[in-house]
């Protein structure tokens, strides 16, 4: 039984503590964004008692999910101080601190296997997901979620806004694909020797009572305060409030819709 792969690994320790830096800020996003997660749900027809598992599966938002139609849940994030948020919401759970390019489980574990924007954030994505499918049982799901067209996503703005504080690729490693190209994800997918079945998008806004609240919430994706360091992360609040202006509603609240693309392949 194989118990892990030969990818080349690395993202877990450039992006965990990055990601950990502040778990409840984090969880602010991660949480409203559980309309996402019960769309893929309703398309793979998850049963009670069947294992799945949650790459990069932060606060444990999706996991929640799982265990509360009585599923069996799994998760893995590069960040400990994100497992441990999830632990706390689920102590009965698995959960993990490790990379996605080398799962610590042995082949054919689990009934579905998801990464809810997240395999793009390995050093190889492909790799990651080879690894998604090696642990899935024969002809299981493997659902996979990216931002959908950049023109149809309202937090791009916010990642204009937050480029330049993101650590610089690895040295040789390849370049960000753009993942709303039609047939793209299509092909990683099949190049990683997964079989794609169905793809299909999803809209949902992210709505934050008030500027405070959507501060903390985008300071604390990707460790964007941390790289910006205490001295300048009023400046960097500021930036984002003034920079997703278009966004606030008259109550002084803020909603940002955002397309999600998603194909479901098989392993």
């Amino acid at each position: 039984m194989t118990t892990a792969s030969s990818a080349a690994t690395g993202s877990a320790s450039r992006w965990g503590p990055l990601w950990g830096a502040r778990p409840a800020d984090w969880a602010l996003s991660e949480d409203r964004q559980v309309p996402t997660y019960e769309a893929a749900l309703r398309r793979v027809g998850l049963q009670p008692g069947q294992r799945v598992l949650d790459i990069g599966c932060g606060v444990g938002a999706f996991l929640r999910l799982v265990a509360e139609r009585a599923a069996e849940p799994h998760g893995i994030d590069a960040s400990e101080a994100l497992i441990a948020y999830a632990r706390e919401r689920l102590p009965d759970a698995d959960v993990r601190v490790g990379e996605m390019e080398d799962l610590p489980w042995g082949d054919d574990t689990f009934d579905l296997v998801t990464g809810f924007n997240s395999f793009f954030f390995a050093n190889d994505m492909v790799a990651a997901l080879r690894e998604a499918g090696r642990v899935a049982k024969p002809n299981a799901p493997v659902v996979i979620q990216v931002w959908g067209a950049h023109e149809r996503c309202d937090l791009e703005a916010m990642k204009q806004l937050a480029r330049p504080f993101l650590p610089p690729r690895p040295p040789g490693a390849p370049p960000d694909p753009d993942l709303s190209r039609p047939g793209k994800l299509d092909a990683l997918a099949t190049e990683a020797g997964l079989t794609p079945e169905s793809e299909f998008d999803t809209t949902w806004a992210l709505e934050y009572p008030d500027a405070d609240t959507l501060s903390r919430a985008m300071v604390a994706v990707a460790g964007l305060a941390t790289l910006a360091g205490p001295e300048r992360e009023h400046e960097l609040k500021a930036t984002v409030v003034e920079g997703l202006a278009p966004y606030r509603r008259a109550d002084g609240s803020f909603r940002l819709a955002n397309e999600y693309h998603y194909l479901i392949a098989h392993a």
